[in-house]
């Protein structure tokens, strides 16, 4: 017995009862369904909002059991993802092949940003996003190091930097133009604004989804002025659980809100510390900072992440943990982020109403 086609327009409305917890509203509503073919090959092409492949096959899978059982409908799901540029500051452009500016930063220096920063530009790539990373800490460079690459930029019309290709990664910083690590940047606030704003804007990205802007650490005038002059779609706050890193965070996300950049969340970094020997993971920073810190602000606990020497290891050796070892439990905790991250910068406060705080325990 053959099963009658259904209308169109009764299952454009089943789609839209589906509401996957990132994206917090109907796949219809939300712009997410490409295409619906019901005729001999039937198939629905889902395109999300963000980079999704850790959630795609779970997400497929839902989509051919509903059509299955409101219709009797075996229907293929292909996935894919469409991010489009979002808005930025009042008075500031996109800038050329770059659709999001994404800020990582920090109200103080210690809590593992740039550590964050590049896992999670790593975790973007992993989930099907082309991705760059900016490093802004002209003083103290450390995505060099972390990337594993000493090569000096090129130049295509000696007008422009070509980006460093790292794990995939397009990347730029101020280490990549020095001779030695020991060179010093002893350069006035102003020096440093104007040579970061020439990295990022002659530099030619090629294509990307997001950038990734590890900031320096602080909210001084550098902070400040890259957050009035650069083009940002969202900020991401990294704190420790700890009172006095809670205090500084406050201080950067204020500062963003003041200049009209969205805070996507916070990530809490170094939750826990894991003993190397037995595996024993203690709060020894204090218990739900970045949790509390979150509500207060209104904003997302994107994910909490542990003090593991493994996540150490991998930086100092220029392998990220995300490029080491992608399916690792330490790397999906960085996946896991990276995905309600950019949710949240495709589809707004509906994209975590009702999420739960990713914080994976390693069993």
């Amino acid at each position: 017995m053959t099963t009658a086609t259904p209308r169109r327009d009764a299952v454009l409305a089943a789609l839209d009862t589906y509401i996957h917890p990132l994206i917090g509203r109907g796949l219809i509503s939300a712009g997410c369904v490409a295409e619906v073919e019901l005729g001999a090959r039937p198939h629905i092409i889902v395109e999300l909002g963000f980079p999704g492949a850790g959630i795609a096959a779970e997400l497929a899978a839902d989509v051919k059991a509903l059509m299955k059982a409101q219709f009797g409908l075996d229907v293929a799901v292909p996935m894919g993802c469409r991010i489009l540029p979002q808005s930025v500051q009042k008075g500031l452009s996109p800038l050329p092949g770059v659709a999001n500016i994404v800020a990582v930063a920090s109200g103080k220096g210690g809590v593992g940003k740039s550590t964050v920063a590049v896992n999670f530009a790593l975790a973007l790539q992993a989930e099907g996003a082309r991705v760059g990373i900016l490093d802004a800490d002209v003083y103290g460079p450390s995505q060099p190091l972390m990337l594993g690459s000493r090569t000096k930029p090129t130049s295509p019309d000696g007008k422009r930097l070509n980006p460093i290709i790292a794990h995939g990664l397009q990347a730029m910083s101020i280490g990549f133009l020095m001779d030695n690590d020991a060179q010093p940047a002893i350069w006035r606030g102003p020096m440093v604004t104007q040579a970061l704003h020439q990295l990022l804007t002659e530099t030619a990205w090629d294509d990307l989804d997001y950038l990734v802007v590890d900031l320096p650490p602080g909210t001084g005038d550098i902070q400040l002025s890259l957050s009035q002059r650069v083009p940002v779609a969202g900020s991401i706050i990294v704190t420790t659980p700890q009172d006095i890193a809670l205090l500084d965070a406050r201080k950067g996300l204020q500062m963003f809100r003041k200049v009209g950049i969205p805070v996507l969340g916070i990530v809490e970094n170094m939750s826990t510390h894991v003993c190397s020997n037995c595996g024993h993971e203690e709060a020894i920073f204090g218990t739900g900072g970045g949790d509390k810190l979150a509500q207060e602000a209104g904003t997302e606990l994107l994910g909490s992440l542990p003090l593991d020497i493994q996540i150490r290891r991998d930086a100092d050796s220029g392998n990220p943990t995300v490029a080491a070892d992608p399916n690792s439990p330490l790397a999906l905790r960085y996946r896991g982020i990276a995905r309600l991250a950019a949710a949240r910068l495709a589809y707004g406060a509906a994209a975590a109403a009702g999420f739960p705080t990713i914080s994976i325990a390693d069993d």
